[in-house]
């Protein structure tokens, strides 16, 4: 297969045997037999569409030879004769079309894809005009054939055009969904890559955390050496200080990692996103969540505020620790919706669910780290970081979030605000920071 691809003389010479084919199945809108109108015409130009690798011209020559051939041997069997001379000068001038055609259209090649499909259409058009009239004077010449009737060049022109567009439209819709394919394709790898990256953002968010309480603990573990060294206790403060040196070789890892993981974030390559853009990837990513899950939830989404931010993954990360709670807390069926609007230069994101709800006892403890009300099926605690995980992305975004002291048949709502001017390019952020430490 993959010589085939390379072998470019074998594939002008399927192109040329496929019209010569395709020729047989002709109409003849003429009186006689002298001019053919026939399949391979369409299917020629359809190849030279879709393969512009090829070099037209050799393709065209190529063609012609072969669609001689073809026709002069269909001819020596019909009329008994066997003169090949006869047979070639019969047929010799539809060889010119398939060389014109081939020559005229190599011209356009490199501009086929600005121009717009109508306007490629009417040029093609053209062309296959030009080169049927080339092909009756060369046959003129030939055999002598008398010229056309204003009636049959009409009928010429009908027939160029209408194979023309034909043959575009089905090329267009082939792009066409080429394309669609390659959209779907591209989004569902951007949804990937999304995802990841969401999670590498809490994870790193998480461990800068972590560097600020190493850093802490490596401050407190030197003064405890030098309190115990000062009170003779040179035992207990050389333990301290080699608890101290483990713990700054373990701060130096930390670096090398959170360091790694910065460059995922380099500004030079982060794109911007709008939000009923940031909505539509939650709600896929947790639609498939809630499959994975054997619950029917239905999702509702609306976005009254929209504008292009550059701190798309914090808000990922918040709205889908959010919203995966909520399809955790439903039990088989219910509904989940996400509310964007602007209030006092705030953008308020709102995720509510028709779940269990969160006992009135509960509400001030969840944002805790360590809270859970998760156990699985063994009794074991979930790690319970995930609201403390969304407060904190939320304060280093300068906002807020806060729990509405639904009912519990009622459901939970959780509220996010942040500043207008924190999630517009060039506001602050926990992205900047980020940068600024790296």
């Amino acid at each position: 297969m993959r010589n085939f691809v390379k072998n470019e003389g074998l594939q002008m010479f399927i192109i040329a045997l496929a019209t010569a084919i395709g020729a047989e199945f002709k109409l003849n809108p003429f009186t006689g037999d002298f001019f053919r109108i026939g399949l391979g015409v369409s299917i020629y130009l359809f190849f030279l569409l879709f393969m512009r690798h090829l070099s037209y011209i050799k393709t065209g020559i190529i063609t012609g030879i072969v669609s001689v051939a073809f026709q002069s041997g269909e001819w020596m069997l019909q009329t008994g004769s066997y003169s090949v001379f006869a047979a070639v000068q019969n047929n010799l001038a539809a060889g010119f079309y398939y060389v014109v055609f081939a020559i005229a259209l190599s011209r356009i090649r490199r501009r086929m894809n600005v121009y717009h499909p109508l306007l490629l259409g009417a040029i093609v058009s053209a062309i296959d005009f030009a080169s049927n009239v080339t092909e009756l004077l060369v046959r003129g010449v030939l055999v002598g054939t008398n010229a056309l009737s204003p009636h049959e060049l009409v009928q010429l022109i009908t027939i160029a055009v209408v194979r023309s567009y034909f043959v575009i439209g089905v090329c267009s819709s082939i792009s066409i969904s080429q394309m669609r394919l390659l959209h779907a394709e591209q989004e569902k790898r951007m949804e990937q890559m999304l995802n990841v990256g969401a999670g590498l953002y809490g994870e790193t968010f998480y461990l800068r955390k972590s560097m600020d309480t190493i850093e802490s603990i490596t401050a407190n573990s030197f003064d405890l050496y030098r309190k115990l060294k000062e009170d003779s206790l040179n035992d207990y403060g050389g333990q301290a200080l080699v608890i101290a040196q483990q713990i700054h070789e373990v701060k130096k890892d930390s670096q090398r990692i959170l360091a790694g993981l910065l460059k995922l974030y380099d500004s030079e390559v982060i794109v911007d996103m709008n939000l009923p853009e940031i909505l539509n990837f939650v709600v896929k990513g947790n639609q498939e969540y809630s499959r994975m899950l054997n619950k029917k939830i239905v999702f509702e989404k609306e976005a009254e505020a929209n504008f292009l931010t550059p701190h798309f993954i914090p808000l990922l990360t918040v709205l889908n620790n959010l919203v995966s709670n909520a399809v955790e807390a439903i039990q088989k069926y219910g509904t989940i919706k996400i509310h964007v609007f602007e209030q006092n230069n705030e953008i308020l994101f709102v995720v509510s669910d028709s779940g269990k709800g969160i006992p009135e006892q509960d509400r001030d403890l969840i944002f805790e780290p360590g809270f859970t009300t998760k156990f699985n099926e063994e009794g074991i605690a979930a790690t319970g970081i995930g609201l403390s995980h969304v407060r904190d992305i939320v304060h280093s975004l300068n906002g807020e979030i806060f729990v509405e002291p639904h009912g519990i048949a009622r459901g939970t709502r959780f509220t996010v605000r942040i500043p207008f001017t924190g999630l517009q390019k060039g506001g602050e952020s926990d992205v900047a920071f980020f940068h600024n430490r790296g």
